[in-house]
């Protein structure tokens, strides 16, 4: 049964403060490391002892985005928590950002790390790279939470849709200009008035937004973007390989007020993945790590500590592979309202 975020003594988290800004100094938090991998420089925050876990941002964000509940998580768990290759303080040249591309790249620093194994928590598109780093990678990943996660359904946000329209790209260097900005911050002030779901997510969203500092930074995003989706909605999805997760730890957290990924996604995913638990977040949009820190610590601790890793067995992922996948009821669905509506198997903290 979930309870509204007012319910648990929340603390919102101003989006502004946490995200990275170029040539300005964060105070607090963890150094920010480097390496280099495939020529490109990297960028990733790793701090703490104990199992892993690789947290992973969504697009046009950071590890920065993590801040809220890193120290909490950190306590008992090695944190690595990196920029995406053409994010944040990582480099950001002409290359592949497709989905597949960044869970290689997310394998590649855990073994520059040294580290085996590790619960892989994804937010957004951070979401599909870690449901694909499950899939590529099996044997190194001993449980798979995913956020407000792409990569489930097809449809996205109109906006999202209209980043793909052919030739936009020519406009990014006016998102910088102050009367483009103006407009934008007035239009998000309108959604908020009209309490939206989308209103709710404006501030978060012009953050990360104003985080992008030039037209190479925008660029790098809009390359992401086209990777996985395009003016009909989102390209990938995990469905076709879900039933492989049978036997893989899964957590799927969603705030359900999500305009960008609505919550009918995470319903889908919750039917399709065999024995994932679902977690909602009654007063968060997008962002349910931001609007309640405190209790998604407490749910992914509590997930991390009550279920076993995985075990791979190479045998078994063949013979699944040979069964293929079974039919899933969700998938008829045409709507996210029409999702939103399936009668799920319950757990605690669904609804």
């Amino acid at each position: 049964m979930t309870s509204p975020s007012q319910e648990s003594g929340a603390t919102p988290v101003d989006p502004r403060v946490i995200r990275f800004r170029p040539g300005l100094r964060r105070e607090g938090g963890h150094p920010v490391r480097y390496c280099t991998i495939h020529g490109y420089l990297r960028a990733f925050v790793s701090f703490g002892k104990g199992p892993a876990l690789l947290l992973i941002h969504g697009i046009g964000d950071s590890s920065d985005t993590w801040q809220p509940v890193l120290d909490e998580l950190g306590r008992h768990h090695t944190i690595v928590a990196p920029d995406l290759l053409g994010h944040g303080r990582s480099e950001k040249p002409r290359a592949d950002y497709s989905v597949a591309a960044y869970a290689n790249g997310m394998r590649d620093l855990l073994s520059v790390l040294e580290i085996e194994r590790a619960t892989v928590i994804g937010h957004s598109l951070g979401g599909g790279v870690a449901a694909q780093f499950a899939y590529q990678f099996p044997e190194r990943c001993d449980r798979l939470i995913l956020v407000d996660s792409g990569g489930i359904g097809r449809s996205v946000s109109p906006f999202l849709r209209l980043a793909t329209v052919p030739g936009i790209e020519a406009l990014m260097p006016l998102f910088g200009l102050a009367p483009v900005r103006a407009v934008t911050r007035f239009t998000a002030g309108v959604l908020r008035y009209l309490s939206t779901d989308l209103g709710r997510d404006t501030e978060e969203l012009l953050a990360v937004f104003d985080a992008l500092p030039d037209t190479s930074s925008r660029t790098a995003i809009l390359r992401t973007l086209r990777s996985g989706v395009d003016w009909r909605g989102q390209v990938i999805t995990m469905l076709d390989r879900a039933y492989l997760a049978e036997g893989m730890p899964t957590l799927l957290v969603w705030g359900r007020h999500d305009a960008v990924i609505p919550l009918g996604h995470g319903r889908l995913a919750h039917a399709a993945l065999p024995g994932s638990q679902l977690e909602i977040f009654d007063e968060a949009g997008h962002f349910p790590h931001h609007s309640d820190p405190a209790r998604f610590v407490r749910v992914v601790s509590d997930f991390v500590d009550r279920t076993p890793p995985a075990s791979f067995d190479a045998e078994e992922w063949g013979r699944r592979l040979r069964r293929g996948r079974q039919p899933v009821e969700a998938e008829a669905a045409p709507t996210d309202l029409e999702m939103v509506a399936l009668s799920l198997s319950p757990h605690p903290g669904a609804s």
